[in-house]
């Protein structure tokens, strides 16, 4: 039996026992589904892409995630006060976008391989609402690097910027391959977030097939990140429009800056320095960091859903050994653009990855010719009811995976979904 199918089975045969135990606890509360200590989320994500003009090829595909979270309180299922156990799988399916596109950045952020994974499973325990303690499989773009506006749109930049997210060995704990590790969080004021994670350096499941957990070479992922909020006691308590992962829905805030580094103590081979026989020259460690902000514009006045927000992100990686040095990205989002659709949302936003140095030079030395890639979306997400959402959007790509050796790229698109 693989590593991966024990931790499944693990996962299985402790959320029957805790669950059993659960029921019997909730059957003794009287009734109160509020207080219930276990809450199950399902959703099904899909969406139609279609790679119209332009890029490495025309053509359709559809991407889809179906996903599963169980979240277990465990003070009133095992008097552990202020604990909770949490576990989130998930099927994906469908083809690649960016293999018809060309892009490197990623103009969907459904885009994974098919099969059934394990995506997080972990114990976290509350002081005091002061110190967050969590340990497990963890994703860490559900706190990290991560803004409420960016939400709204399908491109994978708006979510975490490629510097980081294409960093590393096989990129850093995300969607849709997670570390083992640890995660504190300490608020020295209700407003101010201090976070620090160490992960294993590769995502469980390799490349090559199998699991394997800090194996020989994969070093630590070292991740730290402080965030000031503002938090009117007035602002509403958004809807949820996505599956949500993690730690689950987040309290609603009118601006966040937040400042983050991330750090692999591992070796890295650099894209371009040699060493006298050839081989490429292998730095000690690979780093960058990241400077993201969201802010609340105008709303006519308190309590009225109509909402104009910018965001903006920038993010420095390692050109020595990745293709992205850096990222830019923002844009704007509308909430309830027609008096009729209090729960709509409009967003326009651009996502610029820049090449690394050492990249380009290895692009010009192969005789390919380089440039940024820009891409522009304009989305519109549509609340159709309480469990359902249709959200039409279109991408323009410039510059398609960083080189001008292919033609701009439009990508109109179609996500529907459904949440119980």
């Amino acid at each position: 039996m693989t590593l991966q199918r024990r931790l499944e089975l693990g996962a299985v045969i402790a959320l029957a026992a805790v669950t059993c135990r659960a029921r019997a606890v909730s059957g003794q509360a009287g009734g109160d589904s509020s207080a219930h200590p276990v809450r199950v989320t399902s959703s099904y994500t899909g969406e139609l892409v279609w790679s119209a003009a332009g890029g490495a090829r025309r053509g359709t595909t559809i991407p889809g995630v179906a996903g599963l979270q169980v979240t277990l309180q465990l003070g009133r299922v095992a008097g552990w006060h202020g604990a909770s156990f949490f576990v989130f799988a998930f099927g994906t399916h469908g083809g690649a976008p960016s293999d018809f596109v060309g892009d490197v950045q990623g103009v969907s952020n459904l885009e994974a391989p098919s099969r059934v994974r394990l995506e997080e499973i972990w114990l976290q325990n509350l002081l005091r609402d002061r110190l967050s303690w969590l340990a497990g499989r963890y994703d860490l773009n559900t706190e990290f690097y991560r803004l409420q506006s960016g939400g709204l749109f399908i491109n994978s930049s708006f979510g975490i910027g490629p510097e980081f997210a294409q960093s590393g060995t096989a990129g850093p704990s995300i969607f849709p391959n997670t570390s083992i590790g640890t995660r504190i969080d300490f608020k020295p004021s209700p407003n101010v977030v201090w976070r620090a994670a160490v992960l294993d350096g590769v995502p469980v499941d390799r490349s090559g097939g199998g699991s394997r957990l800090f194996a020989q070479g994969d070093g630590a992922l070292l991740v730290g990140e402080v965030a000031l909020l503002a938090r009117p006691h007035t602002m509403r308590v958004p809807r949820q429009r996505r599956f949500a992962i993690g730690r689950g829905p987040a309290r609603s805030y009118a601006g966040k800056l937040a400042l983050g580094a991330w750090y692999y103590t591992a070796r890295f081979a650099d894209l371009v320095a040699t060493l006298p026989d050839g081989a490429p020259q292998r730095h000690h460690g690979s780093g960058g960091a990241y400077l993201i902000g969201d802010q609340t514009l105008w709303s006519p006045r308190r309590g009225h859903p109509l909402a104009l927000t910018a965001f903006a992100q920038l993010g420095l990686g390692d050109g020595r050994v990745n293709q992205i040095g850096a990222y830019l990205g923002g844009g704007l989002t509308l909430t309830a653009p027609l008096r009729s659709r209090a729960q709509d949302e409009l967003g326009l936003a651009v996502a610029a990855a820049r090449n690394g140095s050492h990249y380009e030079q290895a692009q010009a030395a192969a005789g390919a010719s380089t440039a940024g890639e820009t891409t522009v979306e304009l989305t519109y997400l549509a609340q159709l009811g309480s469990w359902l959402v249709v959200q039409p959007d279109v991408q323009y790509v410039i510059h398609p995976g960083g080189t001008r050796g292919m033609r701009n790229a439009v990508v109109p698109g179609l996500r529907i979904t459904a949440s119980h």
